[in-house]
């Protein structure tokens, strides 16, 4: 029985508990992405003292509308049968969304009682957070976003630990063995099919079941379609409905609304993507001018690509069986399905391991017989790096060299499946690299 799930957002829970100025915690992620699972872990592992509120189950909004922070602890202690003054004690308030002047409270946790490490967490928290109906204690509660399971995860589940030092020991000029080499590309063709959600990991790291891993992707897929009428009206929920089945196929595609539902209105498709994309289930790639830092300057939000929260999920809604995966030949999987891209995105997305609010940016030259597109760009210690998924020669990379040219940007990123090699093109420097280091960028 596997009994921990490595996350290295675990890491950021310690740095948060050891800070000079700790403030409340908001775990911010999809439904199911190990959220409430993440804290009990963390408070196992450092031999913490959990005290877990659900506040889906324990109907205490009227302790928390007084906002007095000596009785909702009372109240706390009561149904929890513990001592908050414990000294390695650990507050986790699950459910949050169910009592939305609970998040008001953490501000006067924050004020009134610092001693107190205080976490929360819960399904649909996002739609609560963006409410305008109560104030929220800006300024006093920290945030730790959580996606699925990386890569690197996936293998430490596995118990491929030697593998990982490959990952995070490598450097530019290192040579990663042949053996190794085609071990990891063999693992990334499993974690296209598994995914990173981490009851999928689970299953499948202890029984390598592959038809319960859809099981369980079916399982979620369901849960999040059950939502829609949660937070969206009768009409919205269709318009919804219409956006989720379009996904699959126009994964990594510039977004247009009249392939998505011809018949409705932009406004509308809008509204039903906005929906998705703050119950984090899709994760938004936006467009921009790349004329400096930070990138979001340049944001047109008009012109983006969407992918899902995670490739597992997405493989199951295709329908792309675990042998396709398995043995599709290197040029039709990074080619064909947007699927390799979808998982360089998911990885990028999620680079800065959610300590800040999660981002990702390509760039589009769209004009008659001119156009050009750079899948992913990204910055990081103050430089932009272009990013392209494809196989064939560097010299075939048109549009990589169009924006290097044009950005006068002298480094560039390459993702396939062959070992790394560096290629110089002009002024320029292209990494190229085999996918399952997309975590060493």
């Amino acid at each position: 029985m596997l009994e921990y799930m490595y996350r290295k957002t675990e890491g950021e829970l310690f740095n948060w508990l050891q800070g000079k100025n700790r403030k409340p915690l908001i775990l911010r992620g999809a439904r199911q992405v190990g959220k409430s699972t993440l804290v009990r872990q963390f408070c196992s592992n450092q031999k913490l003292n959990l005290v877990e509120i659900n506040l889906e189950k324990n109907k205490i909004d009227s302790v928390f509308e007084t906002l007095d922070i000596s009785r909702i602890i009372l109240e706390i202690e009561a149904i929890s049968k513990k001592n908050l003054s414990n000294p390695r004690t650990v507050l986790f308030l699950d459910e949050i969304q169910e009592a939305p002047r609970a998040i008001m409270a953490l501000r006067y946790f924050y004020e009134e009682r610092p001693d107190l490490p205080v976490i929360a967490a819960g399904s649909l928290l996002e739609f609560v957070l963006n409410s305008h109906n109560f104030s929220m204690p800006v300024g006093r509660i920290q945030y730790l976003y959580l996606g699925p399971m990386s890569f690197s995860e996936y293998l430490i589940a596995k118990g491929e630990e030697s593998l990982v030092k490959y990952l995070t020991t490598t450097e530019a000029k290192d040579e990663i063995p042949e053996s190794a080499h085609n071990q990891l590309n063999r693992h990334v063709r499993e974690f296209l099919y598994v995914g990173g959600m981490p009851e999928a990991v689970k299953i499948f790291s202890e029984t390598k079941d592959i038809h319960a891993v859809r099981d369980v992707h079916r399982s979620i897929i369901d849960t999040y379609c059950s939502d829609f009428e949660k937070y969206s009206k009768k009409n919205e929920k269709l318009r919804i409905e219409k956006v989720w089945r379009w996904v699959p196929l126009g994964l990594g595609e510039k977004v247009k609304y009249v392939n998505i539902a011809r018949e409705e209105q932009s406004r509308d498709v809008i509204r039903a993507i906005s929906l998705l994309i703050n119950a984090r289930v899709l994760l938004p790639v936006y467009h921009s001018n790349c004329n400096g830092i930070p990138l979001r300057a340049g944001i047109d939000d008009s012109a983006y690509k969407l992918y899902f929260l995670d490739i597992g999920l997405i493989s199951t809604m295709q329908d792309l069986s675990f042998s396709s995966l398995t043995n599709m030949d290197e040029l039709n999987l990074l080619n064909k399905g947007k699927l390799i891209e979808q998982f360089v995105a998911q990885h990028l997305y999620y680079k800065e391991k959610g300590i800040s609010n999660p981002e990702l940016f390509y760039w589009l030259r769209d004009k008659q017989g001119s156009s050009a597109e750079v899948d992913f760009v990204f910055s990081k210690e103050g430089n932009i790096y272009p990013v392209e998924v494809k196989a064939g020669k560097i010299g075939r990379m048109k549009s990589m060299e169009i924006f290097v040219q044009e950005k006068n940007i002298n480094h560039a990123i390459r993702f396939n499946f062959d070992k790394k090699s560096v290629f110089k093109k002009e002024n320029s420097t292209i990494l190229s690299l085999p996918v399952y280091l997309v975590e060493s960028v």
